[in-house]
């Protein structure tokens, strides 16, 4: 018993040798790409803005390059998770259910519990070892990015890939991808389960994501517009002690006399705005990143719980 159960782990890694090796490749090339942007496409941006700093016109050709290099790893970062769903959904759990592997090994003194424990640990060690690895990268690629054109805080792909919610991700879709294999016990099915999951999970936070932390409203009689880099929810007017969002009242803009009868006129009493400050990222983040992590352990649960069941 003890030698089937230690030779488990080896099992496992020579059964998906081939996808873990994909994925120490695809974080080694992610990783050296980000230095390489960091390194050499970030002296030329910089260069760059410097002379468009004191000429009138100037190209920002290198500028571009570099900041579409950052949303390029970012795009990979985030959604990398896909590939982890379709991968456990397709081979981890329900090839083996389906071929037979993983009833043969049961009878080879291997538990069920701990066949599956070994499939989700092997995995779940190298996705967070490999989160460790490319988000601190590319957390220095991004902040050292002279102009954030298209990159900043507030895009989807960078919102994830600048901290633990990379990590989150991936697990999650393991976790869902070998519930999925264990409920309908076939690859190509739970493949798209597992994939098509994960993306209706990703797209719900994205549309949650501003409402996880209370946002910041700035009322007055002029109006207030957010620093650069915050992220702007909604702006608008107080019409009556009510709030009306985007009013089509330019007319009114300006000072004297005639704008202020202009606001009268209509019942303006003041402005408002409401966004996300710089600051609010780490707190956004982190309860996204608790979410995930939730659906995660819940997924876990239920791939555990439906195995004793169904081997009781």
């Amino acid at each position: 018993m003890s030698a089937a159960v230690n030779g488990l782990p080896w099992t496992v890694l020579r059964l998906h040798r081939a996808a873990l090796l994909g994925w120490g490749a695809f974080v080694a090339a992610v990783t050296g790409f980000l230095l390489w942007t960091a390194g050499v496409k970030a002296d030329a941006a910089r260069a760059e803005l410097a002379y468009c700093a004191h000429h009138g016109t100037c190209s920002i050709k290198a500028t571009l390059d570099y900041d579409g290099a950052v949303r390029l790893a970012a795009t990979l970062l985030c959604y990398s998770f896909l590939a982890v769903a379709a991968w456990a959904g397709a081979a981890l759990v329900a090839r083996e259910l389906e071929t037979g592997t993983a009833q043969l090994a049961w009878t080879q003194s291997v538990t069920p519990v701990r066949w599956l424990v070994t499939k989700l640990a092997l995995p779940a060690l190298l996705i967070t070892v490999g989160g460790a690895v490319l988000v601190p990268v590319f957390r220095h690629a991004w902040w050292i990015n002279p102009d954030r054109l298209g990159s900043g805080w507030t895009s989807a792909d960078v919102f994830v890939a600048r901290g633990p919610a990379t990590v989150a991700y991936g697990l999650c879709a393991l976790a869902v991808g070998a519930l999925a294999g264990l409920v309908l016990r076939r690859s190509l099915p739970a493949l798209g389960v597992s994939f098509a999951v994960m993306l209706m999970l990703d797209q719900l936070m994205q549309r949650c994501r501003t409402d996880l932390w209370p946002s910041v409203t700035r009322t007055g009689t002029a109006r207030f517009t957010p620093p650069d880099t915050a992220w702007q929810l909604t702006n608008g007017v107080i019409v009556h002690g009510k709030r009306v969002a985007n009013p089509e009242y330019g007319h009114c803009d300006g000072t004297g006399t005639r704008a202020e009868q202009c606001l009268a006129d209509h019942g303006i009493t003041g402005y408002y705005s409401v966004y996300h400050p710089v600051s609010h990222f780490w707190p956004l983040h982190l309860v996204e990143t608790g979410i995930v992590l939730a659906v995660t352990a819940a997924a876990t649960a239920a791939a555990f719980r439906l195995l004793r069941r169904r081997t009781a």
